[in-house]
């Protein structure tokens, strides 16, 4: 296997996304969950997304996971990688994103690197700096209450000087639009002034064309899926990658029971849960009996067994902002986010060997932590079910066939319950 570009996400989902971004460009992508195994088998493909759930864990271990996974893409002829980070760059002042970076940095010999999260198809868009979330700045956004990386300052020249060893710069919309070699000569400049990495602005498509033909000539970038669909262009324009037509084939149909879990506590999330109530049976998870260990997770499989044979189900153990709020005082951040978790793991593990074979996650935690449970080790990207959200086929997985879809919380539309599921046989 040669690689054409290698990718380390930090988190389950984000890393659909990106896969998802790149299939559509026209690079036939993998999604590996971790740094596969050798005697994985794996298709012939342009990219590889190595999945990591590396985004809240201790920085240091970020670092060492992330430097494994770097290593196996550039030894699999990687020459670019792109550690892909939230399109909200969620992260505390701790990191991981700085840390990451410094680390990804020095192991690979780069002098500088572009930094961008923007993406404005999905209305994240960057400007002298400062991160948008649609018409608001990213500290007046619902990011500002995330229960654990709430983001408080839009300014990312900031947030990222406050997590890295480097000196940050920016590379501003004026420089940018005036084509790759203006932004080559200010990266050159700041680069002379031992600046090691630059936040670019970006506010529309095009600039992410840019973006990625600057990058590419780099072996590291850091960004959300915008900077992926740029470098995926620039791979195609400059013929280093023969585009493959993007296919919503998902081979052979799956069939079987399907179910929803929930875990993220976005307002995009929780109007998917409210909609969903009128199509489907929803359960509710009481979030203090899981904290206090009294059974949660059984009365919901309790719950949900004798309905799967009707048709598919909801359990959702989301919240919002204030309630988590409240929860995380009485029983700590760490230990509510890590207790809740581990309570889907377990209903979705216990679904599974009921019979479903189709599972819809909402939550980049949750998902993480579903998917690490059931031991899957990667997927093959299918149809696009909501921007940055595809359909995903088991690729490896002693379980045989399934198909997943692992949703960010603020990603799909209002139905994005139903709307998966139509995509999923």
């Amino acid at each position: 296997m040669t690689l054409a570009l290698g990718c380390i996400a930090d988190d389950y989902t984000g890393a659909s996304d990106l896969a998802n971004t790149l299939t559509r460009a026209g690079l036939r992508t993998v999604q590996t969950i971790g740094v596969p195994a050798d005697d994985l088998k794996l298709p012939d493909v342009d990219a590889v997304v190595v999945s990591l759930k590396s985004r809240s864990i201790e920085a240091g271990l970020a670092v060492s996971r992330s430097r494994a996974a770097e290593k196996w893409l550039r030894g699999r002829g990687a020459s670019h990688v792109l550690f892909k980070i939230c399109s909200t760059f969620d992260s505390t002042d701790a990191g991981n994103i700085g840390p990451v970076m410094d680390a990804l940095r020095a192991d690979c010999g780069e002098a500088i690197v572009l930094v961008t999260p923007a993406f404005p198809e999905t209305g994240r868009t960057v400007y002298q700096g400062n991160l948008f979330v649609g018409a608001v700045p990213l500290n007046e956004s619902p990011l500002k209450d995330h229960p654990l990386n709430p983001m408080h300052d839009s300014n990312l020249v900031r947030v990222l000087a406050r997590q890295s060893n480097t000196q940050i710069g920016l590379v501003d919309l004026a420089t940018l639009a005036r084509g790759a070699d203006a932004v080559r000569a200010r990266l050159a400049d700041l680069s002379g002034k031992g600046i090691g990495a630059a936040i670019i602005d970006a506010v529309f498509d095009r600039d992410l064309e840019t973006i990625g033909l600057v990058a590419a000539g780099h072996r590291l970038s850091v960004g959300a899926s915008g900077i992926g669909l740029g470098l995926a262009r620039a791979l195609v324009s400059t013929g280093r990658v023969k585009p493959a037509a993007a296919s919503s084939e998902q081979g052979a149909a799956v069939g079987g029971q399907v179910a929803c879990l929930a875990g993220s506590c976005s307002q995009a999330t929780l109007q998917q849960i409210a909609n969903a109530e009128r199509v489907m049976p929803v359960l509710h998870l009481d979030t203090q009996r899981i904290l206090t260990g009294t059974g949660e997770a059984q009365r919901a499989l309790d719950w949900a067994r004798p309905r799967l044979a009707d048709g598919p189900v909801l359990i959702a153990s989301s919240a919002t902002p204030a309630d988590v709020a409240a929860l995380q005082a009485r029983h700590g951040r760490d230990a509510a986010g890590h207790a809740i978790e581990q309570t889907m793991a377990d209903i979705a593990e216990s679904l599974v060997k009921s019979g479903v074979q189709r599972l819809i996650v909402a939550g980049g935690e949750t998902s993480g932590a579903v998917v690490d449970r059931l031991e899957i080790p990667g997927f093959l990207v299918g149809a696009e079910i909501a921007a940055g959200v595809p359909v995903l086929r088991t690729v490896g997985y002693a379980g045989g066939d399934m198909l997943l879809a692992l949703k960010s919380g603020n990603f799909g539309g209002a139905e994005f319950f139903s709307d998966a599921m139509r995509l999923m046989r």
